[in-house]
């Protein structure tokens, strides 16, 4: 049996899945990859397997839950404390403890 060796993109697009995704999949250890000096290569066969073994179709991902989730709903950004202007305080060369010499 001759094995298959992919790149990211390649698998990325057999599985229909972005090639964010697949990064994400062989850093955690979720799908098994080969190094060839410092590319990275994947087997069909052996990933295919691998994902059927943790209970994943065809598919890398189940969608996750939104429960405890961090960011904000329906796609708008979470806005931070806006700082009240003008800026309190001293800044810049007025805030040097020696005063300046004169010329």
């Amino acid at each position: 049996m001759e094995q298959t060796w992919l790149t990211v993109d390649e698998l990325a697009a057999v599985l229909k899945v972005s090639s964010k995704s697949i990064r994400r999949a062989y850093r955690r250890g979720e799908i098994p990859v080969d190094r060839f000096c410092r590319f990275v290569r994947f087997d069909l066969e052996r990933v295919k397997e691998a994902l059927q073994a943790k209970g994943h179709s065809s598919s890398l991902f189940t969608p996750q839950t939104t429960e405890g989730q961090r960011s904000a709903t329906g796609g708008d950004g979470r806005r931070r404390a806006q700082r009240p202007s003008p800026r309190l305080g001293k800044t810049g060369a007025s805030i040097a403890r020696k005063p300046r010499r004169a010329k």
